[in-house]
């Protein structure tokens, strides 16, 4: 693992919110971005998103309890998402980063969409490949996938920003591959939302091996401006999540260690769903800014 400063401002001055074991959760007293520290490196990182981290026995720290078996909640997730894209933008050449199973692809494929999509877990990829039938899905990161110039027509981030040790490059890149007058949308937690600062250290994002950086609209809006992007609008609506009951139960395990126990009976209603939105994750919709016209030549007669 390695030490960090701020990844906005390269600042070394912050406050310590919290510590948990060897991390801990800092918020730099200069642009206010709150980062984990230490973070694992780069290779640890692409390991840690493998077989496990989909089927985690410690979801409230890590990963998920199991991705795939919620695969219909994560359908009705990403139809509602799918929302967020205006009608007249729903079509075309569209790349999911961060695609894991390829769930939104799937929903963007019913919406008319000529899907694309990329993850750096293998499993996943695997999955969406032979289970969903999205043959356009690939195993990597963008920077290593050598797309084209301007050859999608929107480019969606779904709970990957906070993810990586360097979202500007990802950005920057997104930008490349973005057709001018592309759309990106982007999703990530809220870091100052009202729901994160009541629950404070017991907020459910706070998983400090993956979740490496916590944005709020301020520093999110610093990272797309600075990755070439103008930001047209950003809201917590149809951020929130299809979950099943079982979920609910295992996370109410960060406000008491015992209240799993104590509502282990409503598993009854494991098949339940129901969607949760407390609006503490927000979507951005934002454009690639216009190269700077080239200066005039001088007049040389």
């Amino acid at each position: 693992m390695r030490e960090v400063d701020c990844y906005l401002c390269a600042s070394s001055r912050r406050r310590v919110r919290f510590s948990e074991g060897p991390f801990r959760l800092v918020e730099c007293t200069d642009c206010g971005l709150v980062y984990t520290t230490p973070q694992l490196d780069s290779e640890e990182l692409s390991a840690l998103y493998q077989e496990s981290y989909w089927e985690s026995a410690r979801a409230s720290d890590y990963g998920y309890m199991n991705y795939l078996q919620d695969r219909d909640l994560y359908l009705r997730t990403f139809r509602k998402r799918l929302a967020s894209i205006p009608h007249h933008l729903r079509s075309g050449r569209l790349l999911d980063v961060g695609c894991a199973a390829g769930f939104f692809l799937a929903v963007a494929r019913e919406a008319g969409f000529d899907g694309h999509g990329i993850d750096v877990a293998a499993p996943m990829v695997r999955y969406a490949r032979e289970d969903l039938g999205l043959e356009n899905v690939r195993e990597g990161t963008l920077e290593s996938a050598g797309y084209p110039d301007a050859h999608f027509d929107v480019i969606t981030l779904w709970d990957v920003v906070e993810h990586l040790p360097d979202p500007l490059g990802l950005l920057e890149e997104s930008r490349r591959v973005l057709k001018p007058g592309g759309l990106l949308v982007l999703e990530t937690q809220n870091v100052h939302s009202p729901f994160a600062r009541i629950m404070g250290r017991r907020w459910h994002h706070f998983k400090m091996l993956e979740h490496l950086y916590h944005f709020d609209p301020s520093t999110c809006t610093a990272l797309l401006d600075r990755a070439g992007f103008e930001v047209r609008q950003w809201s917590p609506r149809r951020a929130g999540k299809y979950v099943s009951v079982d979920f609910v139960i295992e996370r109410t395990g960060r406000l008491h260690r015992l209240l799993p126990f104590l509502l282990a009976p409503f598993k009854v209603f494991r098949n339940s769903a129901v969607y949760v939105n407390p609006f503490d994750e927000m979507i951005f919709l934002a454009r690639p800014r216009p190269a700077p016209a080239p200066e005039p030549h001088p007049h040389v007669s």
